[in-house]
């Protein structure tokens, strides 16, 4: 497999994306600018809720613009609400590497997503045309109309035929959670017209793939996973360009789905590690999935051309078995930590989703998704190797039976 080793060819990006620093200088240096001047080398916490000022109607008139257009503020932050300088740098710093001119942070990613539709749905946009599988929970949210949208669920190629006059979206997620699938980004984003394509890029980060580069306007990450990249902080992210930025700022200053500081502070110092990160796990991940194609006891391996650190694969035998037998892999839900995780989605991310589209979107009852961490993988598989010990005679015995038919 052949990962990315740096962020442009012949001094222009790959993704068609205005040539900048590479994207491991960005990742250590972005939303850092300002430190020498402020006499600092690592980032600042803020972690004040509210700020002083003699000038209320200085204030006064900062707010009406705010609530006329969406600006960030110019000038001292008022309030946390509003904005706060710790979770801006992170913004800035993400936006820098997704290649967009803005992003806006928030409590989650199902926060982040909530926003974008509600910002949609307050100009009379409420339909949706969307592509499975998703992950689970975005599956459910625009599935159930909680927030007042309608679908339309369609396959790529339907995407164009399926707009209507209110279309306000079009979400694609790839690679998606949890079969790996992919889509061609630049058809999907020409097939939109002029409708925004949000494109979820939590598996493959902007280190694999910069969905802006190839025509989507907003880039969604649930920021828990490899942006934070530790397991130990929640957020979600996304980045657009500055238009839609404005609407989604009014839309969390009304909702207070605020990422919090210290999430923001943590999101900053884990997008520096982001490239190293993703591709020694991307690396590791191809191995396995090696192994795993050419086991017995697996019946099929997914694994996206983009790469990655993620996995997913189906069984012969008892797929909970699996999650019951590792020692060294985590069983538990979430990815793009620094240890590797294993779970069973039809069990867990994806339970929600009704069983008819679950498998209709190939999230069968045997498929495991695994995220791939920072372990040896001479460890890591005999971890796996072990755990699918149980299922090595019966996996032989059926790969046996086929050939001889």
């Amino acid at each position: 497999m052949n990962l990315p080793t740096q962020d442009t060819q012949d001094g222009f990006p790959v993704d068609g994306l205005p040539a900048r620093r590479g994207l491991a200088t960005e990742a250590v240096h972005a939303g850092r600018e300002d430190l020498v001047a402020l006499g600092l080398h690592a980032p600042p916490l803020d972690l004040s809720t509210t700020y002083p000022s003699h000038d209320s109607r200085g204030e006064a008139a900062r707010l009406d613009a705010f609530a006329a257009d969406g600006a960030e503020l110019a000038g001292p932050p008022v309030y946390a609400r509003l904005g706060n300088p710790t979770v801006a740098r992170f913004e800035t710093a993400l936006a820098r590497l997704e290649g967009t001119e803005s992003a806006v942070a928030f409590a989650s990613g199902m926060a982040a997503l909530s926003a974008v539709l509600l910002a949609r749905n307050a100009l009379g946009l409420r339909h949706v045309v969307a592509v499975r599988p998703l992950y689970g929970c975005s599956d459910h949210l625009l599935n159930a109309g909680l927030l007042g949208s309608e679908v339309t669920w369609t396959d790529p190629a339907g995407i164009a035929d399926a707009l209507r006059p209110d279309t306000g979206l079009v979400m694609v997620e790839s690679p998606a959670n949890p079969t790996l699938a992919e889509v061609d980004l630049r058809a999907v984003a020409h097939a939109c017209g002029s409708v925004p394509l949000l494109v979820d890029n939590t598996f493959a980060t902007p280190v694999l793939q910069r969905p802006a580069g190839h025509g989507a306007r907003l880039v969604l990450h649930s920021a828990t996973k490899y942006l934070g990249g530790h397991g130990d902080v929640m957020g979600g992210v996304v980045a657009c360009d500055e238009e839609l930025a404005r609407r989604l700022r009014q839309v969390r200053f009304a909702t207070g789905a605020v990422l919090h500081p210290l999430a923001g502070y943590l999101l900053l110092r884990g997008l520096s590690t982001l490239p190293i990160r993703v591709r020694a796990g991307s690396a590791t991940a191809a191995e396995l999935a090696a192994r795993l194609a050419a086991d017995p006891r697996v019946a099929r391996v997914h694994y996206p051309r983009t790469g990655g650190a993620m996995i997913a694969f189906e069984v012969h035998g008892d797929p909970h078995a699996v999650i019951a037998g590792v020692r060294l892999i985590t069983p538990a839900v979430s990815l793009g930590s620094v240890d590797t995780l294993i779970q069973h989605p039809a069990s867990i991310s994806h339970r929600i989703v009704d069983e008819t589209d679950r498998h209709g979107a190939g999230v069968s009852d045997r498929l495991l998704r695994m995220s791939v961490g920072l372990e040896d993988v001479e460890d890591l598989w005999t971890d796996l190797d072990g755990a699918l010990g149980s299922e090595r005679t019966e996996g032989a015995r059926r790969k046996e039976t086929v050939g001889g038919r």
